[in-house]
């Protein structure tokens, strides 16, 4: 029966990924003249952001919610192999690109402004983000090898896969030219995908725990 700190963990699985949704596109909607079919979502920490807050507050939410998820994942399957490690590795790479901001929000420079290199920091930030997403890709993966032999939970496997491959493909299509025009979406679709699994992963948690409460109440003696 899991404990009220299980639930709290496999919580952390819902609320990040809806926090970092909520956030980006609030963000979004704050900023004057933003492109969210061009822009990246990072852009919206930058400093020069209508409300950088609210988009490093989104990246830290998904970040430790990704980590808490992971510790939870590892609790639940006991022996669950490498997955449950590197999804939290993903979620401490992600807490790395919120503090790590962009340079600037738009990919772009403003017309008369001279190009500069980006920053140090901007250059962590990029790797933070790439390594995240592989940590997060081979996190899935390994969770779906194991998901397999795992009883009441082995339909997860191959939507577990599926959300790996599948945004993988995308964000590789994105990273072979990030200011390609419309890469916005094509971020946002490559981000939403596991995070949209993540949430059901959860949920589906949840409600386990939720039934075996049921049942553990149905039978105990009146």
């Amino acid at each position: 029966m899991p404990s009220l700190g299980d639930r709290l963990l496999q919580t952390c699985g819902l609320v990040g990924p809806v926090l970092f949704t909520t956030a980006w596109i609030g963000a979004s909607r704050r900023q004057p003249g933003y492109s969210l079919a061009n822009e990246h979502i990072s852009g919206l920490a930058a400093a020069d952001a209508r409300v950088p807050g609210v988009m490093t507050a989104g990246f830290w939410a998904l970040g430790l919610g990704t980590i808490g998820f992971a510790a939870s994942l590892e609790r639940r399957l006991g022996d669950g192999g490498p997955g449950p490690a590197l999804l939290g590795a993903s979620g401490i790479a992600i807490c790395a690109a919120g503090l790590m901001r962009r340079d600037r929000m738009s990919n772009w420079p403003m017309p008369g402004e001279p190009l500069e290199r980006q920053s140090w920091v901007n250059d962590a930030h990029d790797l933070a983000s790439v390594g995240g997403h592989i940590c997060a890709t081979a996190g899935l993966l390994a969770l779906a090898a194991r998901l397999r032999f795992e009883p009441g939970l082995q339909d997860m496997a191959l939507p577990a896969a599926g959300a790996a491959i599948a945004s993988s493909g995308v964000m590789s299509y994105f990273a072979r030219d990030v200011v390609r025009p419309g890469n916005g979406i094509v971020q946002r679709i490559g981000i939403t995908i596991p995070l949209a699994f993540t949430t059901r992963l959860a949920w589906r948690l949840l409600r386990e725990g939720r039934a075996g409460r049921r049942a553990e109440a149905g039978h105990r003696p009146n």
